[in-house]
């Protein structure tokens, strides 16, 4: 799968701890082969973020996204951090 940033998703990146941003990178490496979806939680939202996407970087940080296309071969990463961004 091919993945995009949003300019939202990196300013919301730059604010958690660098060893964080690694561990971000390799759920993303993961989250490109939908083989691993399962394992990363990925799942549909409602309400204000009906359209998007989550998946897990740990118990605490999602990363919220949406598909560019109608079979999901490319996503566009929008923010990420605790569960406060489905509040956005």
């Amino acid at each position: 799968m091919e993945v995009s940033f949003a300019p939202s998703f990196f300013r919301s990146m730059k604010k958690l701890p660098e060893a964080l941003q690694e561990e971000i990178f390799e759920k993303i490496d993961l989250f490109r082969d939908s083989a691993n979806h399962e394992g990363l939680k990925v799942h549909q939202l409602r309400g204000k973020l009906k359209g998007c996407y989550s998946f897990s970087v740990n118990y605490k940080i999602q990363i919220v996204f949406e598909y560019l296309s109608v079979q999901p071969k490319e996503a566009l990463l929008l923010t990420i951090g605790d569960h406060d961004v489905y509040k956005q």
